[in-house]
């Protein structure tokens, strides 16, 4: 690459490469002075370049990873991982281009064809950009936990971006993508919509804006002059296929709706939903400042304070004050209810008026003085909850949650065991699950898991799992003190409470910052029981969750020095395929870039079970076994 700049589809370009390529982008933004300049798509570049800046510690890791490691790592890896630097060289190449136009943009008419195929550059760029890091291989490069939080955090940020302009077909986002944007502009529109012509604009399928109103924000704070423009990212792309077709027809899209300063979250610049205040008086959406602390940041990253302690008290006026906003401009997404009828999945409407009749009722009860008024409440809306997913609408609907978790820290066991259980019923839906999350339900379901009866705590842990597949929920889940209690019932629960709290502590665990809670939980020791219990019921479980966990520094020492290597080495020989296939995975993980690791497994006889796999076991089997080979035969080079 010394003597030019290789196409990316020819050559796939190595990390210093890409690493300059974001240094261009930054540089060029600020030498285009975009940031102090009334341009059209100022928000929109600014946006852009902050994320990409933010690449710049991944490609520093790769890089200084070695370049011998790299090229045989590289070159080793599956057709998916291996094009991951293409694809990123790809994008950020089309981000410089399209910076460079965006700049030069200066038209205060927002519906003219030249806007709408800038704005959809952009939606392009952002997608291109998110599935490419989508595809590097962390474990590979032996990126920090810290940069990969960064990366997931950075990817969130642009599906978030890409959805707030609007839904496309992929193929037509790449095809858009190998359409050439000009380096260069002089500035004048009509050239910039000359160029900007290549660009196919009917692109996938659109849906109507009444069905999607969160797609109509434009997630930015006031513009503070009164004379710059604010663009709405939503963008009607069936309007545009008629801008392509007709020529002189304009389309119409959504007014702009900014939200409230106070009501952004200072670290994501989005709206809360469940606002927090820090010990410096700041407030910040609860799964991202429990993400900052997590990362082992003490200050506050609004003032830079030092945070006299790590509570995060709930901003009860703010949220309802958020609410109120949200439900004036019709933000909240619609349940399908609506004047007593609920919608049907063919498009017309039951009348369901005498069924919320009737759960409003029950929860008249649920709230009454009568203790067995309470216990047939709560038993009825358990089996409601169960029956269907209209059920659940109108009993979240009737205001029933916040009753139900209020029910959870009473001292009866029946009462406990259904409304556990109905909470569980009712965040199968998945509009429900915020709801719950909003009502502040994670610590009483903790203190179920801890102390309820046998068959409260299967249904808390299962509940904690149906929540924790909201990606913020993971962080806010692991924080609150449920993964120790998941540790003790994987231990000591019943058959289907170990399998229970097995499921939700996998899913957990998929966030870094829940690994090491997990490891000083002692989840090592209990997962090395399951894997040489005789009975062999929970195998799979246990090789899978160690699998997610090997990654981690502090659960790599844990498996080995739980002697849990030789256990692994026995399971390639006499396992099931599946049981093989992450056995292997799991001692790739423990054995790369550690040579003691691997002299172990060397010694323990591992090469053959490992030969044998590569040409009998499934494919992924075939691929870590494969490269396990490759390393022991460097090992005897050495």
């Amino acid at each position: 690459m010394a003597g030019g700049v290789a196409s990316p589809r020819e050559a796939d370009p190595a990390p210093a490469f890409l690493l300059r390529l974001v240094l261009d982008v930054i540089s060029g933004y600020a030498a285009a002075g975009i940031a102090h300049a009334h341009v059209v798509f100022k928000k929109d570049c600014t946006d852009l370049v902050r994320r990409i800046a933010l690449f710049t510690h991944l490609l520093e890791e790769i890089r200084d990873f070695g370049a011998s490691d790299y090229d045989h790592d590289h070159a080793s890896s599956s057709s998916t991982a291996s094009s991951w630097s293409a694809d990123l060289g790809v994008a950020l190449q089309a981000a410089k281009r399209l910076l460079s136009v965006a700049s030069a943009y200066h038209s205060n008419n927002s519906s003219d064809g030249a806007a709408k195929k800038i704005s959809f550059q952009f939606q392009c760029v952002t997608w291109k950009l998110e599935k490419a890091l989508g595809k590097i291989p962390f474990d590979q490069f032996q990126i920090s936990e810290e940069v990969q939080e960064q990366v997931s955090l950075v990817r969130a940020q642009l599906r978030r971006a890409t959805e707030r302009y609007g839904s496309l077909n992929s193929r037509k986002f790449s095809d858009a993508l190998s359409q050439p944007l000009e380096k260069e502009c002089d500035g004048t529109n009509h050239e910039i919509s000359a160029k900007l012509d290549r660009i196919p604009e009917h692109c996938g399928t659109s849906r109507h804006a009444a069905d999607q109103p969160t797609k109509v924000l434009d997630r930015v704070k006031r513009a503070s002059n009164s004379s710059e423009v604010c663009l709405s990212n939503e963008i009607d792309f069936k309007g545009q296929e008629n801008v392509a077709t007709k020529g002189n027809e304009d389309t119409k899209k959504p007014d702009t709706l900014v939200i409230p300063d106070d009501f952004l979250c200072p670290i994501s610049l989005e709206l809360m939903r469940d606002p927090v205040i820090v010990a410096t008086g700041q407030t910040y959406e609860r799964s991202y400042i429990q993400r900052w602390i997590d990362c082992g940041n003490v200050t506050c990253p609004k003032t830079r304070q030092k945070l006299e302690n790590l509570t995060l008290t709930p901003n009860y006026v703010l949220r309802s004050l958020i609410n109120q906003w949200c439900a004036k401009h019709n933000i909240e997404q619609p349940s399908g209810l609506a004047n007593g009828r609920l919608k049907k999945g063919d498009g017309s409407f039951r009348d369901v008026s005498s069924d919320m009749a009737a759960i409003q009722a029950l929860l008249c009860k649920l709230s009454g003085p009568c203790l067995e008024e309470r216990r047939a409440a709560v038993a009825e809306i358990r089996s409601l909850s169960k029956r269907s997913t209209d059920n659940r609408i109108l009993i979240a609907d009737a205001g029933a949650i916040p009753l139900l978790v209020n029910l959870l820290t009473i001292d009866d066991v029946s009462l406990q065991e259904h409304a556990v259980t109905s909470v569980l019923n009712l965040s199968i839906f998945e509009n429900n699950k915020s709801l719950i999350m909003l009502a502040g339900a994670i610590p009483s379901i903790v203190q179920v898991l801890r102390a309820g009866s046998m068959e409260a705590r299967e249904n808390a842990a299962a509940t904690l799992f149906s929540l924790s597949l909201g990606d913020e929920n993971k962080i806010i889940i692991g924080a609150s003190g449920a993964i120790p209690a998941l540790v003790d019932l994987l231990q000591h629960g019943s058959t289907r409470g170990k399998k229970d709290a097995a499921t939700a502590l996998f899913n957990l665990c998929i966030y870094q910052g829940n690994k090491g809670r997990a490891v000083r939980a002692g989840i090592i020791t209990a997962l090395l029981r399951m894997l040489t219990d005789s009975r062999n019921c929970m195998v799979d479980e246990a090789l899978t969750i160690l699998s997610v966990l090997a990654s981690n520094h502090d659960a790599k020492a844990a498996i080995v020095k739980a002697s849990t290597i030789p256990v692994l080495i026995d399971l390639l020989r006499t396992g099931l395929p599946r049981n093989k296939e992450n056995a292997a995975a799991i001692l790739l993980s423990l054995c790369k870039r550690d040579a003691e690791n691997l002299t172990s497994i060397s010694r323990l006889g591992a090469a053959i079970p490992l030969t044998e796999l590569t040409k009998s076991g499934t494919e992924r089997a075939k691929r870590k076994a494969t490269s396990l080979l490759e390393h022991l035969r460097k090992l005897q080079q050495l």
